[in-house]
């Protein structure tokens, strides 16, 4: 990706981020989202890695999601992750298996992988045609396509809302 490309897609971060956290605090007793696209963690997120999965942030210093966060159901609740991927171009197959990577490494139950532009009519077909592997993730996950506006607001969500069957 190009620099002009690269600064685009940076610019959507804090709008994807307010909107998902105000979208998840409605849903969620806790929230914890954070831009990690420049691969830098705080460490109210590290402390949430298992340490027997402490290893995946040497996988992250070459590439990392662009958000990455946590929700809590209640108190007494395991906290799950969230790994999100922001994209300023049509979903290409490559972005899926990109979002799938950090989701595994996260062990993410949701991941996220938005776009500005409209969801392509080939990438949902194939969705079909190759299910439930493409949009699958390892314990009954699945990997979420969003199409966002000019705005930062959500406008689609494909397959569906996974915070709705929560």
């Amino acid at each position: 990706m190009n620099a002009e490309a690269r600064n685009k897609e940076r610019n959507y971060y804090p709008a994807v981020k307010a909107w998902l956290e105000a979208y998840l605090q409605e849903r969620f007793a806790s929230v914890h989202l954070e831009v990690t696209a420049n691969k830098t963690f705080s460490n109210t997120l590290k402390a949430q890695i298992d340490r027997s999965r402490d290893l995946i942030f040497s996988f992250l210093r070459e590439a990392s999601p662009d958000l990455t966060g946590f929700v809590e159901k209640d108190s007494q609740s395991s906290k799950e992750f969230v790994v999100v991927e922001v994209k300023v171009h049509p979903i290409k197959l490559d972005d899926i298996y990109q979002t799938r990577k950090y989701a595994e490494l996260f062990d993410a139950r949701y991941a996220i992988l938005a776009s500005t532009y409209q969801i392509p009519e080939e990438v949902m077909r194939l969705s079909q045609v190759v299910s439930p592997h493409l949009l699958a993730i390892p314990a009954y996950k699945q990997l979420t396509l969003i199409r966002f506006g000019d705005n930062g607001k959500r406008i689609e969500w494909f397959p569906e809302d996974p915070f709705s069957r929560r």
